[in-house]
Order: C-alpha cells, then structure tokens, then sequence
C-alpha cells in the first residue's frame, strides 16, 4: 500500500465571524491511500484555537502516520487517541479504499439520491443588518431549522433578532437553535438563558466556556432552555472520562463534530453513552471540505436521526472540491448524476 498525504487551504467566500475572531481561510490535509489501482482519500480538518490536535507537530504526526500504514485501521485509531482529526482521517481513507467507489463510503438510499437529511440554517456572527439579511436568505431557502451564532454583537441586539424572527415565525414554523460558543459568563449566564427561554428556542450550545464542569452541571439543572454541550467534549479521549463528564454535568443535548473528537468511533462512544443516559444528540461538520463533509453526511444518515443535524457547510469556499453534494429546501442531498473532481487528487 503506498500513502501519502497533500495540504489545502480552503478560502471562504466572505470573512466568516466566530467567537475565536473571523476566519479567511482554514487548513486541511487529505490522507491518500493506494492500493491494486485503488485510491482512497480522507480529510483531516482543524480549527485553529479549537481543535485539540492543533499542535506545532501536526504535520511530523501525519508522517508518523503514512510511515505506519501498514498498522492498519484499527490499530492506528488507538495509536492516534490525542489527535482525533487523523483518526478521523484514516478512518475515511480506509473506508474509501475498500469501497467499490472512493467517494461512496456508506452506500444507502442517500447516496442513491432517494433520501436527504435534514440540516439547519447556519446563521453567521456579524453586523445586525447582515444577521438579519441571512436569516430572510434562509427562510426563503425552505429551512425550518436555524442556528444563530451569538455571543459577537451585543445580546440585547441579538435578543432583538431573535425577536424579529419570532415576530414573523413561531415555534411550528421555524425551530431555533442558538450557539453562544462559550460567550456567556457562569454569573450572567442563567438571566440570559431565562430571557431566551421566552422566544421558543429548541436548545442553546455551550452557554459558558468549557472546563467548567461544576458550573455548567448546575447550569444543566436549573436551566429554563435545553443546554447541548459542543466544546466541552473535545479533548476527552477514553471512555471512561467521556462518561464521567456526561454523569457530572447531566446536559440535555451533546453535539459530536467528527473531526473533533476522533471520528466515526469516537463519536459513537459518545452516542452510546448518551442514549443510556437518554441525552440527546446530533451530529455537525467542522467546516471541513466537500470530502470530509461527505462522509460525514452519509455515515450520519446510517445513524437514522429525525432531528435537522448541522451539515450545511459546504457552501462556504471559493474553491472547493466538485462533488455531488446539493442543499435543496432545507435538506443536504447527494446527486448521483454529478460528479467529483477526481482530477484533484491526481
């Protein structure tokens, strides 16, 4: 088997707004693996500041990696507990080489193009007008799901947009999802929550900033608005911390990024270990590249979620990868009549 691995940096189409400042451009590196005139490719995607394998070595590590391919899959998984955006990576890769085709990792009725899945609007930090323009785009584009990113402008603003929403859509026609990433103080956070809880929202995410355990536990116990913990999972590797978490804080909701917290395994250990606590889930991309995202999409759809998951990324760059991927009314589809630019990897 030969291995190798390419760097890409993705450009974004507009300045993108976060709470960790604003985002031109984001790094990823593709793993390919070929084998008997079979390719097969995964993504390895950071977020700088956020991912916990973002590290001065990242790169050393990736040639660590395709220097013990032969380990194999599983092996390699293990070996690569601290850094779960190359596990996720390898996954993929592996996925795509023993697949019939590279880009079809999970055959099912969404790769045949008979089945979407629901995601939500992603509603963009920045200026009033600009949120708000956003949010109209979206409606008009047959979501009924939006998730607004908050905690950049001033909350009474946001409170204000989250009201102008609420003016002209209720809670049946549109669920509401907000993302504070943090933003919120332990002290001001249960008097902003009491104030969102009064707009219908469906949850807020990571209110206050993670590595607060006893804190955001209090929070999830008294709170008046489903709390789905995001941030607060990365980092957390074996199994048994990734249990105690969950016993001490006792969230509503967890939201699993892949790429964040060791892929397709590593996410389904949290998904076990919610469902026996009957704690909700669903799944998100981390800006990752039509390739990433792609499988991501369609192992989340083998997981059979009727709730709208957070996969609506793929239009965010001015050069990404040609793929089949199509946000139609709300849903994430994939179109087997078009094709991906295989000519990338060549």
């Amino acid at each position: 088997m030969k291995a190798s691995y390419q760097k890409y940096n993705l450009l974004f189409k507009r300045p993108s707004g976060t709470s960790r400042g604003v985002l031109t451009e984001k790094e990823t590196w593709y793993i390919i693996l070929e084998e008997n005139n079979k390719i097969g490719i995964g993504e390895c995607g950071i977020l700088r500041s956020l991912s916990f394998d973002d590290r001065p070595n990242y790169e050393e590590k990736l040639n660590w990696v395709i220097s013990n391919i032969h380990l194999g899959k599983d092996q390699l998984w293990e070996e690569l507990r601290d850094w779960p955006s190359i596990q996720f990576g390898i996954e993929q890769a592996f996925l795509s080489l023993e697949s019939q085709d590279p880009f079809v990792l999970f055959p099912s009725k969404f790769t045949d193009g008979k089945k979407s899945i629901s995601i939500n609007g992603l509603v963009w930090m920045g200026e009033e007008s600009f949120m708000k323009d956003q949010i109209d785009e979206k409606l008009k584009a047959g979501f009924n799901c939006v998730k607004l990113k908050i905690g950049a402008i001033d909350f009474d603003k946001e409170l204000g947009l989250l009201k102008y929403i609420r003016k002209h859509y209720s809670a049946s026609d549109i669920e509401l999802r907000v993302d504070a990433n943090g933003g919120f103080t332990p002290e001001d956070a249960y008097n902003k929550l009491l104030e969102l809880s009064k707009l219908d929202l469906h949850s807020i995410e990571q209110p206050i900033k993670q590595h607060q355990a006893i804190k955001m536990a209090e929070l999830c116990s008294n709170t008046p608005l489903p709390i789905a913990l995001d941030e607060e999972l990365i980092g957390i590797t074996n199994l048994v911390d990734k249990a105690k978490l969950l016993d001490t804080i006792k969230p509503q909701y967890i939201i699993l990024k892949p790429s964040l917290i060791g892929g397709f395994k590593g996410s389904l250990e949290w998904i076990e270990l919610a469902n026996e606590r009957n704690i909700g889930w669903w799944i998100t991309s981390a800006l990752e590249s039509n390739i990433g995202l792609n499988a991501i999409a369609q192992w989340t759809y083998t997981l059979n979620s009727l709730m709208p998951q957070g996969l609506g990324t793929g239009a965010l760059y001015t050069n990404n990868i040609d793929s089949p991927l199509d946000v139609r009314n709300g849903a994430l589809w994939y179109n087997p009549s078009k094709e991906w630019n295989k000519n990338f990897f060549k």
